[in-house]
């Protein structure tokens, strides 16, 4: 690696301490190897790159542009609606499931 490296002090429960020395073993890497594998995945799991972020938001004003040709989905009144309402309606799905609705 040719970043500069920062010591980090951790605490892990004993089973997460055992899968860690049982990994770096398989792999014949360090421990902190193993973790920096580990964080590197869950990086990329949980923030997805988006690479053409301009053509993605093309794409999403094409497509809300397209919709105006469809008259069947602009007929009638937009919704409306305030929290309050949508609060209070939340509410009611819940007391419905609790009484056996």
């Amino acid at each position: 690696m040719g970043d500069v490296m920062v010591r980090k002090q951790i605490y892990l429960p004993r089973q997460q301490n055992q899968l860690v020395k049982r990994l770096a073993k398989q792999r014949g890497v360090s421990e902190a190897e193993v973790i920096r594998q580990a964080l590197k995945r869950e990086a990329e799991m949980s923030a997805p790159v988006v690479r053409d972020s301009k053509r993605a938001l093309d794409e999403i004003i094409a497509f809300a542009r397209s919709l105006r040709e469809h008259s069947e989905l602009m007929q009638g009144e937009p919704i409306r609606w305030n929290r309050q309402e949508l609060y209070e309606e939340r509410e009611s799905r819940w007391f419905e499931k609790d009484e056996g609705g």
